[in-house]
């Protein structure tokens, strides 16, 4: 758009919509991409809080001839959610349940609700949207609906197009209509209805087009291609129901505003046998088989996705407690029946394997076997892997990835073995591999061969696998587009597929409802090259900048250390959008923003490190906007199954931003407190009168940055003290306690807990001490990491090796007490320091309950333990659930006699460090308590013991719930100590 023309758009929409408009480049590069390897930048977008504000903004595009393309979760895979004109994102506000019928078994909901938001706010009444796609946690029903999309258990409950009574949509025109059942003379449609004449015109394509439609259209569930024309076909069918045509249509036919969508009873119980087979071939041929015991899925995992699935410490676990030997595939065959019939169908799967001819005691192609899985828990773990299966392949780390082209094929079950193994043998022919899973059960397997399409090379080697893989296809009479659309991807090969004739017909009924091109111009029809490398993400406009990066990124390729390759790791499938379960992404979660999540954030990195948002991009004031609440919880690091770690990403801008303009009176009182605050505990009632003096707060905010609205950590004069070097018998077991600048200053009464518990294990319990000379306690440097100065957290962190090296040496464990701290040791500072020392110091640096956990488990813990309470609930840090430190967490907890442990299923507390203080980011940091945290600690009996170990939440859930929690350590030292002297527990007076 000119730039007068923008300017006017511009304000014409902010006058029309209160919410949020961007013509920014920071913001319309985050909605530049999706799940697809496309790119194409908006002219602007738009979040609006009512469908009539979204209504407004189609007019006023439609007048100043701006293209227009709805968007929910982002996800797509083939581009359908890019466009160069206005994009409207329905899924921040357009996500209401608007009717709800559980006798009738239908609900009336708007496009942009999240589908696993929608089941959870069905489930109370027993029903549940089954089209269970793997993007559930943030996919929309409006998208879904555009897609046709279609899930894992299609066999049973259909695609889309199967569960969708109606959509109500503004046509291009800005008329609105309400498309659903209709009669075949429209008897039913009255005569003022826009829907009645443009129905008319669609009826004749279906009555001209009938026999070409029945000739082309494949005979296979996995169908999505393409128009629905086979709905307007009056008697091929007799449930006529225009909304079939939008069905599927990918927004380029109409806006909706509303979908009426078909509820099924929840499902029960279920059986899931993992069907092992020592051949892929052979597994793709049993499928056909397997079939007809009546499953509602068979899902296939390969080897490479086992392979993969096993580096990613999420999934690990997961597998090892149902895969056996070392099979070639799997697949899970899942039934959901009555629990004797599930009983019943398991047994006949194991006897159909053995007629099959597979055995636990044969070799080669033959080996195999079926594992029973009854447990809810592992069923839904399994389910985690396999709907993570697109991103534990995009996991791979160089710049070659699986590319979405031919990933989502359909074949009739009887050619899928001879399917699946030529086109094998294609990618052989041209030099790559693929990687298999999915749908076994509907033929329709999701591969995707490796490329990389920065090389020419491979971007004609992608072509010559699309055509020879489509013609395979069409020669099995299959779909070539079975579940994730069209967009750009497939569009252009409709004509191949369908025939000349009804690709024409497709265009026509384009421009019956669009006949200006309003609508998501440049799918399904019209479509530009699937090659076009002006398109991609990755084409000949991108030229990385280097970047100054001040820790190890050798893992991956590109500039900056290799930081352009972690940042290029997001594959925007968009997993950090989900809204419930773990940790990622907290300041998503509150304020459900684009700029608020991993994935908005590591493309604005990626445009920025790619001169794509102009010079500076990288340390402007809107890439600090985009990090802003990141809270650095890491739940990233853990949960993005490609690995983004946006925590380490922020400490590369912040220093990047230190450098370049230096710090502020709030970052040096952060970063540098380890260094100070020696000396305030000398003075410690004079900074105390900050909370103390009235009006004291308020004043200091303006200067500090830290709101009057929270009182800051107590100074103390009884600091922890390293004047006795060891405590313990001398010839207890030794280990080394790294006592960290927060609980020593402000709560040493966890370090005296955790040196007794330890002492009264027989522990030798050494306190790391300096030996540099100077008597400033150790440290770890994450205070200096939070504010960019990496540059001092490495002279920290030196400082602590050196005088841990002895402990290093002698393979002491060195125990830590709080997350965030004794965490550095295994993530940021090997990553910063090339030391070896680093590196073995990782391995055995961990938390205190760590330690305690895998002592108990060998046998090797004697520690006296007494009943100190009933019940306790726990919260996890957002380091020890990144870190897989939970379950150590809970098992030391549960060591106390009779103490029942809840865990409280929570993102981030919201405190982080300095975040909740910050008179900026103070409201997000109550909203992230309030997720979850604090209700449920409000809720719990008086008596109840809270616990947490992160200083950082223990103060979050004092202010917020006016509640005392306290270190793991404080509740075992209490226990300890009742059960040696019988007195009465200390832990109320603890609390007080």
């Amino acid at each position: 758009m000119a730039g007068s023309a923008r300017s006017s758009f511009e304000d014409r929409l902010r006058s029309e919509v209160t919410g949020d408009v961007w013509f920014d480049a920071f913001n319309r590069g985050r909605y530049a991409t999706d799940a697809s390897v496309y790119q194409q930048m908006p002219a602007a977008v738009v979040v609006p809080k009512t469908v009539d504000e979204a209504e407004r903004a189609i007019a006023l595009a439609r007048q100043e001839g701006v293209p227009v393309t709805a968007r929910g979760g982002g996800t797509s895979q083939c581009g359908q959610t890019i466009n160069t004109g206005l994009i409207v994102d329905c899924s921040r506000h357009l996500n209401r349940i608007l009717e709800l019928d559980v006798a009738g078994g239908r609900a009336l909901v708007e496009p942009g609700i999240v589908l696993d938001e929608l089941n959870r706010q069905l489930k109370p009444h027993g029903v549940w949207f089954p089209v269970d796609v793997s993007t559930a946690s943030r996919c929309t029903i409006g998208g879904m609906t555009g897609n046709n999309s279609c899930g894992g258990r299609s066999l049973r409950y259909g695609t889309m197009r199967d569960n969708v009574f109606s959509v109500d949509a503004v046509l291009a025109s800005g008329d609105k209509a309400h498309f659903g059942p209709v009669s075949a003379d429209l008897s039913d449609v009255s005569n003022d209805s826009p829907l009645k004449p443009l129905a008319r015109r669609l009826f004749a394509i279906g009555d001209r087009e009938a026999d070409e439609i029945e000739a082309r259209f494949p005979k296979v569930q996995r169908r999505v291609g393409g128009y629905n024309l086979d709905a307007l076909v009056p008697r091929a069918t007799n449930d006529l129901n225009l909304a079939h045509i939008l069905v599927g249509s990918e927004g380029t036919l109409g806006f909706s505003t509303q979908v009426e969508i078909k509820l099924w009873p929840l499902l029960g119980k279920k059986a899931i046998g993992a069907c092992h087979f020592g051949s892929f071939y052979e597994a793709m041929d049993a499928s056909q088989h397997l079939v007809k015991l009546g499953p509602i899925a068979v899902e296939l995992v390969d080897s490479t996705l086992l392979k993969l699935a096993r580096e990613i410490p999420m999934f690990r676990p997961t597998l090892d407690q149902f895969v056996q030997g070392d099979p070639d595939a799997i697949l899970l065959v899942e039934f959901a029946e009555e629990p004797d019939e599930n009983v019943r169908r398991m047994a006949m799967l194991h006897d159909l394997m053995g007629e099959l001819g597979f055995g636990w005691d044969k070799s080669g192609a033959k080996w195999g076997g079926v594992v029973d899985i009854h447990e809810p828990g592992l069923q839904a773990a399994i389910a985690d892997v396999r709907t993570s299966g697109l991103n534990i392949m995009m996991s791979m780390k160089d710049q070659g990835k699986p590319i979405s082209f031919v990933e989502d094929c359909a074949v009739p079950l009887e050619h899928l073995a001879d399917y699946t193994a030529r086109l094998t043998q294609v990618f052989e022919k041209h030099g790559t591999r693929g990687t298999w899973y999915a749908h076994a059960s509907v033929g329709c397997l999701h591969v995707r061969p490796v490329l990389n399409l920065r090389q020419d090379l491979d971007v004609r080697k992608m072509r010559a696998i699309a055509e020879e893989a489509f013609a395979m296809v069409r020669e099995y009479k299959g779909s070539h587009s079975g579940e994730h659309g069209d967009g750009i991807v497939r569009s252009e090969f409709h004509e191949q597929m369908f025939g000349t004739r009804l690709v024409r017909a497709f265009e026509e009924v384009k421009d019956i409802f669009d006949p200006k091109g309003t609508y998501n111009p440049g799918k399904i029809v019209r479509a530009p090259k699937f090659d076009d490398k002006n398109l991609f993400r990755y084409g000949p406009h991108y030229q990385p900048i280097e970047v100054d990066a001040k820790l190890d990124w050798s893992a991956f390729t590109g500039k900056g250390r290799g930081l352009q390759g972690a940042v290029e790791m997001c594959n925007n499938n968009g997993a950090c959008r989900k809204l419930a379960g773990g940790t990622m992404c907290p300041s998503y979660r509150v304020t459900r923003e684009e700029k608020d999540v991993t994935r908005g954030r590591a493309n604005t990195l990626r445009l920025a490190i790619s001169g794509q948002l102009g010079p500076d991009a990288l340390t402007s004031d809107e890439m600090m906007e985009t990090l802003k609440l990141c809270v650095s919880c890491k739940g990233c690091r853990r949960e993005c199954p490609t690995g983004v770690d946006m925590a380490r990403m922020k400490i590369e801008v912040l220093a990047a931003r230190a450098k370049k303009y230096g710090h502020s009176l709030r970052d040096r009182l952060v970063g540098w407190l380890p260094r100070y605050a020696p000396y305030a505990a000398k003075v410690p009632w004079l900074l105390n009168l900050r909370d103390k003096l009235p009006g004291a707060a308020k004043l200091a905010e303006g200067v500090t940055g830290f709101s009057a609205a929270r009182t800051l950590p107590k100074w103390r004069g009884d600091v922890f003290s390293d004047d006795v070097p060891a405590f313990g018998p001398k010839e207890g077991s030794p280990v080394v306690l790294f006592v960290d600048t927060f609980n020593r200053y402000f709560e040493r009464e966890t370090v005296d807990a955790a040196i007794e518990v330890l002492v009264a294990g027989g522990y030798r319990v050494h306190i790391a001490v300096p030996n540099d000379g100077d008597d400033r306690p150790l440290c770890c440097g994450r205070t200096f990491l939070s504010v960019g100065r990496v540059d001092e957290a490495k002279r920290e962190a030196e400082r602590a090796l050196d005088a841990l090296s002895p402990y290093i040496d002698a393979e002491v464990p060195m125990l830590g007490l709080e997350p965030s701290c004794l965490f550095s040791f295994r993530d940021e500072v090997p990553a910063m320091i090339g030391d070896p020392r680093a590196a073995r110091l990782a391995k055995s640096a961990m938390m205190i309950e760590e330690f305690i956990a895998k002592e108990a488990a060998a046998g090797r813990l004697d520690l006296p333990l007494a009943p100190v309470g009933g019940k306790a609930l726990l919260h996890g840090h957002c380091h020890q659930k990144s870190f897989a430190a939970m379950g150590a967490v809970e098992k030391t907890l549960r060591l106390v006699p009779g103490l029942e442990v809840s865990v409280v299923e929570s993102s981030c507390c919201g405190m982080a460090g300095a975040f909740g203080y910050g008179t900026d980011t103070i409201q997000v940091s109550k909203a992230m308590g309030e997720l979850s945290l604090l209700p449920a600690v409000r809720a719990a009996e008086q008596d109840t013991i809270i616990v947490a170990d992160g200083t950082s939440c223990r103060h979050q859930i004092h202010d917020g719930a006016s509640r005392e929690a306290m270190h793991v350590m404080r509740v075992l030292a209490a226990s300890v100590a009742k059960a040696q002297t019988g007195t009465s527990s200390p832990l109320r007076e603890a609390a007080e």
